[in-house]
């Protein structure tokens, strides 16, 4: 096949929520495309589409991304707008990713994978441990949520709802005393300086797919899947297939809160995984390798080790809703 560059007279369509964030992933994946055909910014358009999940008065809401209508949130306009042709292509943080895709869509390209690790921000706290007794935590991820209350009952978490920006407003705003972040996102907005510190996997495991960049594309669109061929990162792939199998086979979903760590030494993948009860009174964990090849088959093996370890009712939660 050969192959049709973009050109200003034909443009590559990037589609993309407003966020500061997700412009800077967007504007990201331009300069890999710009960088690996020689093609100049007027051969490509951002265009940015607002989406379910960016409606201001569901943010003010303060309310859990379950009851406000899961991840699709942030993607169902989005991905219309593929469906549909308006976009050729849709950049995502591949943590807010669904496990499926909708029927004609392929997320089958990552850029290489920023820092997987946790933020902790707070304006006079040097660290979670730091934290006095009753202390609040704002933060929106279930994971989060569930990982402090495993790791310290005594603290109160509250929603946290909006993009980094609004976040660190309800900080200085004294609407809690500390709140999480992505690494991987700060670093792209060139905010790293906002971190108090980076908390290390083992001692918050980071959310599925955390730190990579997805693109998604129509499946017959062959062209536009020749061009993402230069970008596509096949380390970031090889880790989270073994990553979202894990999440695919745990049913997971906003309402989940699981985590999941893949990591290569050569040859081999190390696979960490948790899940825990929503309250955090309780929390599975496993720790394994396998042969990279094998990483997703390793991923489902870890969940179906879970489920059997959790047991009658530990579960539960998967079919609320």
């Amino acid at each position: 096949m050969r192959l049709t560059l973009p050109n200003p007279d034909s443009t590559l369509k990037i589609g993309t929520r407003g966020s500061p964030l997700a412009l800077a992933q967007a504007f990201e994946t331009r300069r890999r495309l710009m960088k690996a055909f020689d093609r100049d910014e007027e051969s490509f358009e951002i265009v940015v589409i607002t989406t379910s999940g960016d409606n201001a008065q569901l943010i003010a809401k303060d309310k859990p991304l379950k009851e406000l209508g899961g991840k699709g949130l942030f993607t169902k306009e989005i991905e219309e707008a593929l469906v549909a042709g308006r976009i050729d292509i849709a950049v995502h943080s591949m943590k807010d990713m669904p496990v499926a895709q909708p029927e004609g869509l392929l997320l089958d390209t990552y850029l290489p994978r920023e820092d997987t690790r946790d933020a902790f921000v707070s304006p006079n706290h040097t660290s979670l441990a730091d934290l006095p007794e009753g202390a609040v935590v704002g933060t929106s991820s279930l994971r989060r949520r569930s990982q402090l209350l495993n790791y310290r009952n005594d603290l109160k978490v509250v929603e946290f709802r909006g993009n980094v920006q609004t976040r660190l407003k309800k900080l200085s705003d004294n609407v809690a005393d500390c709140t999480f972040l992505a690494m991987a996102g700060l670093n792209r907005l060139n905010m790293a300086h906002v971190a108090t510190t980076a908390i290390e996997p083992e001692d918050m495991l980071p959310a599925v797919a955390q730190g990579a960049i997805g693109i998604e594309r129509r499946a017959s669109d062959m062209n536009t899947a020749a061009l993402l061929e230069a970008l596509h990162d096949t380390p970031t792939s090889q880790r989270l297939a073994a990553e979202r199998a894990f999440l695919a086979a745990l049913d997971g979903s906003c309402e989940t809160p699981i985590a999941a760590l893949a990591e290569l030494d050569g040859t081999t993948l190390r696979l960490r995984g948790e899940v825990l009860r929503p309250d955090g009174s309780e929390s599975l964990k496993d720790d394994t390798s396998a042969a990279v090849e094998d990483g997703a088959e390793l991923g489902k093996a870890m969940a179906a080790k879970l489920l059997v370890q959790g047991g009658v009712g530990f579960f539960d939660w998967r079919n609320q809703g």
